[in-house]
């Protein structure tokens, strides 16, 4: 057995060029599939040292009470955005000389200097950075390592910051890094997507693979035919056919290997849907990597057994080329059957839960997939028997798979796989996006951009607004400054604590964002009521906002400060402000009340942009920072999406391009190698005074109508699995047009592959084919 295994070997290196053209194209096709199983295998440490990295650079301010010392140090968060790319940015100032530096970062820039990761530097030398480089007035002075770096397009800063103060800054504390332990728990939602994109984008890897595992497939089993006319029985052609399936699949091995090594190298240098990793994070897991160093050689050898079932080698020839029987269609319905049963059992999954079990979603999606791959062999084979005339061009075409539609078949199966998935991951996405989505209750049509900050100054909010009316592209600037007062005295006898209500200070313009004014001039004060909707009812608020009221000015504990409401404070109606929240409490004019003796305050304003300017955003965040660092710069917006359902939706848009990306050159590879099979046919036609361009089309055909059936199936077994994956959490289809745009994908696979395919097909064209040896 191991001599007729290393005899098969043999024959797939020294099979002269035909044979090494076979076992190269397997070798390739298997290289393909084995790296992109590789680079899935390499997911969880990608994640992992992510994970790592992101916790021992992070600072929580729950857990900055550090008190101060020789190693303690001050920070303050100013992150931005840029071109809707996010800046992490932090401020440090130490309180000592033993006060540590950032992950990979050797020391704590000085004044004026910042620290910056390759990628920000890259940004802020280019012509596209001019405007962010404007935004951080510090001079570039060294560059983050890998350890302090999520990634390597992460665009991450630390700054000297010499005007922080216990007050002003976010903590204070001895260490970077935190454990956060479980954090929230997961959605059995999440879950459910997770298992079935690992499923729909990791089975057309293996059916590639399989696929490959039959190039040549002719060819061998000539050269196999030949060998039992020397005397070899059936058991010995089937050994050494799968020696040479095994020679192949395992140089398949190397190649992937080495391509995995390429690939590796240049990671860093990749961003798909805004995911990239360090080439030392692309790490296959060992037990994963030893998983696929096995199963591709099994499925190879496996695939070859059971394709030589349906051969009859004699020494006399191949009995392939008869017609064979037709397929049997019902185990391939059982198996789609069997899916759909095992997902059925797997029970309903609700939105509250937070656990799945993911063995059945994992077995009843890959049942149903892999049926759906088996049923397109039985309907090209059924379809195309039914076809007749037409040009001519699609008449060869079409005797063409009448004679052999296996051959397309396998190259289609992997688009068929793809696209069923895909579909139904479409479906998914699109019913349970809205449970990862929640209204914030803003108002973007009023403002676009909502800036905060501590209030440093009765002046602030005037020369925020001039400051921000200037910057290119801003139309409109309301700035408020608000804080807490409270009734003096001592807490009453069955209260458990002071009244209290909020106290804005603004110019009319800006008050008229928050209530609904009659008349406003600069001295009025009025009482905003909220009638119980987004705030106290009217009678607690009476406690404290209502005309000739006295309140403390400071909080708790201090000093009572006491101001009182004027009399002819009129009374009026609030209104929901930009972002969202509902208005209560005093309002007051500057004139009316000496914003210097505030307690704490807080800056909030709101700006309008001109969506006709480009760039209306950074440049009003560019002035923003012109006014202090520490100005959070946020962006107004109706809706805001869960992050964990964001970056799973990019990882698997991430990992279905490389997907289809696969698709497309198994599909190219498998044109190839049935254009290589077939030269000497194509020799003869040209030879007879066949037009180059009739074969053209036939080439075209040939690809054209088992996609098509193809597409139709998958279509058809998309839709029907994500119904029922849908029925699984109680949702209802949402689209039905989310195939179209899958459809689009397979069409321009086709024309794609077959123009790559025509050099080669004009290669073969030629009489000089028609020689033998």
């Amino acid at each position: 057995m191991i001599r007729d295994l290393l005899l098969g070997a043999r024959f797939a290196v020294t099979g002269g060029r035909a044979g090494w053209v076979r076992t190269v194209l397997t070798a390739l096709g298997v290289g393909a599939g084995v790296t992109l199983l590789l680079l899935a295998a390499s997911v969880p440490s990608v994640l992992d040292g992510r994970d790592a990295r992101h916790q021992a650079r992070d600072l929580t301010a729950t857990e900055s009470g550090a008190p101060r010392s020789d190693r303690s140090f001050l920070y303050a968060a100013t992150s931005t955005l840029f071109h809707d790319r996010p800046v992490r940015g932090m401020l440090l100032r130490p309180d000592g000389a033993g006060a540590p530096a950032p992950p990979g970062v050797e020391a704590v820039p000085g004044p004026g200097k910042m620290v910056v990761s390759p990628a920000l530097g890259r940004l802020l030398a280019s012509p596209e950075g001019a405007l962010l480089k404007a935004r951080l007035p510090y001079d570039a002075g060294g560059r983050i390592g890998e350890e302090g770096l999520v990634g390597p397009g992460e665009l991450v800063y630390y700054a000297y910051g010499g005007d922080l103060n216990a007050a002003t800054a976010d903590g204070r504390a001895t260490a970077f890094g935190h454990n956060v332990g479980a954090g929230r728990p997961s959605s059995a939602f999440l879950s459910l997507l997770i298992v079935v994109a690992c499923v729909v984008l990791l089975l057309p890897v293996l059916v590639f693979v399989a696929t490959a595992a039959r190039f040549g497939g002719e060819q061998r089993d000539r050269r196999l035919a030949a060998l039992r006319l020397v005397g070899a029985d059936v058991a010995t052609t089937r050994r050494i056919a799968a020696g040479e399936s095994l020679a192949g699949a395992l140089m398949g091995l190397l190649v992937g290997a080495g391509l995995f090594a390429v690939a590796r190298l240049y990671a860093g240098r990749v961003t798909v849907w805004d995911v990239n990793a360090f080439p030392a994070d692309v790490t296959p897991v060992p037990a994963l990597a030893a998983l696929v160093g096995l199963v591709v050689p099994l499925c190879a050898v496996v695939v070859t057994l059971v394709a030589l079932r349906g051969v009859v080698i004699e020494p006399l020839g191949v009995a392939r080329q008869s017609t064979p029987r037709p397929r049997r269609v019902w185990w391939r319905l059982l198996l789609v059957v069997a899916g759909l049963a095992v997902l059925l059992a797997a029970g309903p999954v609700t939105f509250a839960e937070t656990s799945l079990d993911v063995a059945p979603v994992a077995a009843g999606a890959l049942l149903a997939l892999t049926g759906v791959t088996t049923l397109l062999p039985w309907l090209i084979e059924t379809v195309v028997r039914w076809l007749r005339g037409g040009p001519v061009p699609w008449q060869l075409a079409v005797r063409r798979l009448q004679m052999g539609s296996g051959t397309a078949a396998r190259a289609v199966s992997g688009i068929v796989v793809a696209a069923a998935g895909a579909i139904a991951l479409q479906m998914l996405f699109g019913a349970v996006q809205s449970d990862f989505m929640r209204p914030t209750n803003m108002d973007e049509a009023r403002a676009q951009l909502s800036l905060r900050d501590q209030g440093n100054g009765a002046d602030e909010p005037r020369e925020l607004i001039r400051e921000l009316s200037a910057a290119k592209g801003v139309t409109g600037v309301s700035a408020i400054l608000e804080t807490s007062v409270r009734r003096p005295g001592p807490v009453r006898a069955g209260e458990d604590f002071a009244p209290s209500t909020s106290l804005t200070v603004a110019d009319c313009p800006s008050l008229r964002e928050l209530a609904h004014l009659p008349s406003c001039r600069d001295g009025d004060v009025f009482i905003a009521r909220a009638h119980g909707g987004d705030g106290p009812d009217d009678a607690y608020l009476a406690e404290t906002a209502r005309p000739g009221a006295t309140v403390d000015l400071r909080g708790e504990g201090g000093t009572p400060l006491l101001w009182r409401v004027p009399g002819d404070a009129r009374t009026v109606d609030g209104r929901r402000g930009p972002m969202g929240w509902g208005t209560f409490g005093i309002l007051a004019t500057p004139s009316a009340i000496d914003a210097r003796t505030l307690d704490r305050p807080t800056l909030a304003a709101w700006a309008v942009l001109d969506p006709a300017v480009p760039d209306a955003a950074e440049h009003a965040r560019n002035a923003a920072a012109g006014i202090s660092p520490l100005i959070q710069v946020d962006t107004i917006q109706n809706m805001e999406r869960d992050q964990r359902f964001t970056s799973v939706r990019q990882g698997v848009f991430a990992c279905a391009t490389l997907t289809m990306a696969l698709v497309a050159v198994s599909l190219l590879v498998s044109m190839v190698e049935q254009l290589r099979d077939r030269r000497r046919l194509l020799s003869v036609l040209v030879a007879f005074g066949t037009r180059r361009s009739t074969l053209a089309w036939s080439v075209l055909w040939q690809t054209a109508v088992p996609v098509a059936l193809g597409m139709v199936l998958a279509v058809a077994g998309g839709l029907g699995l994500g119904c029922l994956l849908l029925r699984m959490i109680g949702k209802s289809v949402t689209d039905w047009g989310v195939f179209w745009p899958v459809t689009g994908v397979g069409a321009v696979l086709i024309m794609a592959v077959t123009l790559l395919s025509l050099p080669p097909l004009w290669r073969m064209m030629r009489p000089d084919g028609l020689r033998t040896e």
